[in-house]
């Protein structure tokens, strides 16, 4: 078989960080090549190297038997390597057709010819099953839709090798299913996809060929059909896999949130992006919010954090909040734990403690009167890389130095600080290994415990099932079912989601 990509040997080193030392990949033409391991293992930063975005420290690259030497992604783009970023690599200002041409746009005298990228995009979208509105602003986008705007730029510029970083992270079951019908669509054209992913499951059911990276080195070459789950979560990080579950009941009297037919109107004048949401959330329960991408759940997080304006009414622990500013929510005791961690959540080129201070600007251990407590904060920060098992050398590492593991345990372990009596938790354990995924699925349970009130938004359907007390399901901005996850399975739920059931 001839061997597309290969990488022999493949070190890089940043500030404090070993993120690959001698990683050793061989990819098959025509195969799907998975790339599996723990957060900080130095998956994406390998791959970033095979796009040209980062340059080796040591090592060799060779495409189609030839060595090649990437200083920027337009080479690798050039040599026919696209990558669909996890954190998507798009601007927010310009129209879907204006992201996938951009760079590369077709001219007709000397004028971009919109109308034939039109027709090529549409035939693209429907020959994969990637349905996007070209005119559409990428700002009013979803996180799925974003991500099958970036497959499609890729695809657009002719790319021959697909990197895909996390693809399934943001999709429901359907999507993910359309997806791999996609790649096998792609296999079968001959054309190589490279899959990172921390989902074992998935591997088994689309890839050819296994590689294992552990602590920045490859530990394993295997053959998909060779293996299941719990070999490769062994091989991965030494362990079995977790499982999302709560025990009994911790539901206790007092009523944490209430909402009382809460709207959010749509700024163009189209159908109301939430629609007449009432429920009630007890203390130590947990509420998952079920939907696919982009109907409705998270303008009704924002609106009940004051981010989005509303009418109807929003009531915490007996106070109404419809005229409370967004600091003043969180001073009142609201976590919040946005879908989108380098958007939302982070400063990527400031230091962890500076992060420390988001969202806690107004109080102890980061304000001493009216000045920031640098020592405190530093301190503080240093009780979160400890509790939540952030690796990191220490509080002055940059974000950006961080795998998006170690990101997300440093996000839920800032948002549990001051032990909110609410955690709006959106996506808490997107794209982490199963070794972070754990350890936040123990830190909610513990906080329900303890009382805390969640309401939780996941794309993992058997993490919101297993986490949840009660379920409630979202189309098209209203609650259209209320399900009881012990009789619910993530099948009943998708039908649910799509409107089918």
């Amino acid at each position: 078989m001839a061997i597309a990509v290969e990488l022999r040997h493949i070190s890089k080193r940043f500030p404090g960080v070993v993120a690959n030392k001698d990683v050793s990949i061989k990819v098959e033409s025509g195969s799907v090549h998975a790339l599996i391991g723990e957060n900080g293992a130095g998956k994406s930063t390998v791959m970033k190297i095979l796009y040209g975005m980062q340059r080796p420290d040591s090592g060799e690259i060779l495409v189609a038997g030839k060595t090649v030497h990437f200083k920027k992604p337009a080479d690798s783009i050039d040599a026919g390597i696209g990558m669909v970023h996890q954190h998507f690599m798009l601007a927010d200002n310009f129209t879907v057709l204006e992201n996938i041409v951009l760079g590369y746009e077709p001219s007709h005298g000397g004028v971009i010819d919109f109308n034939q990228a039109r027709i090529k995009i549409n035939e693209m979208a429907a020959a994969y099953g990637l349905t996007v509105d070209p005119d559409a602003l990428v700002a009013d986008l979803g996180v799925g839709q974003r991500q099958r705007v970036e497959i499609l730029k890729v695809l657009y510029r002719g790319a021959k090798i697909l990197i895909f970083d996390e693809p399934t992270a943001v999709l429901v079951p359907q999507e993910v299913d359309e997806l791999f019908q996609a790649l096998q669509g792609l296999r079968k054209e001959g054309l190589t996809v490279i899959f990172i992913t921390h989902k074992l499951d998935e591997v088994l059911r689309v890839a050819d060929d296994v590689t294992v990276i552990r602590a920045g080195s490859t530990v394993a070459e295997v053959k998909a059909s060779g293996v299941n789950a719990k070999k490769l979560a062994e091989l991965m990080v030494g362990s079995e896999l977790p499982s999302p579950e709560i025990h009994g009941s911790a539901k206790r009297n007092e009523v944490t949130l209430s909402l009382k037919n809460l709207t959010v109107a749509a700024e163009s004048g189209a159908r109301n992006l939430v629609t007449d949401v009432s429920f009630t959330l007890h203390a130590g329960e947990v509420l998952g919010i079920a939907g696919v991408e982009g109907n409705g759940q998270s303008e009704l997080i924002e609106a009940i954090l004051g981010l989005r304006d509303y009418t109807g009414t929003v009531v915490f622990k007996g106070e109404p909040l419809d005229s409370e500013s967004v600091s003043d929510r969180r001073d009142m005791g609201i976590g919040f734990i946005p879908e989108d961690r380098q958007r939302q959540a982070l400063l990527m080129a400031s230091p962890l403690w500076e992060n420390r201070i988001l969202g806690h600007q107004r109080g102890k251990p980061v304000m001493n009167g009216v000045r920031i407590d640098r020592k405190a904060t530093m301190a503080d920060t240093i009780r979160i890389m400890q509790e939540f098992d952030v690796r990191a050398p220490g509080p002055d590492t940059l974000a950006l130095a961080l795998s998006g593991g170690n990101q997300q345990k440093f996000i839920v372990g800032r948002e549990m600080s001051g032990s909110p009596s609410l955690l709006l938790a959106s996506h808490p354990t997107r794209g982490v290994d199963v070794g972070a995924q754990a350890a936040i699925w123990n830190e909610l349970r513990a906080a329900r415990e303890k009382g805390m009130a969640i309401v939780l938004i996941s794309a993992d359907l058997e993490e919101l099932i297993g986490l949840s007390d009660r379920l409630v399901v979202m189309l098209r901005g209203s609650v259209t079912a209320e399900l009881d996850p012990a009789k619910t399975t993530p099948e009943k739920l998708g039908s649910a989601m799509t409107g089918a059931a």
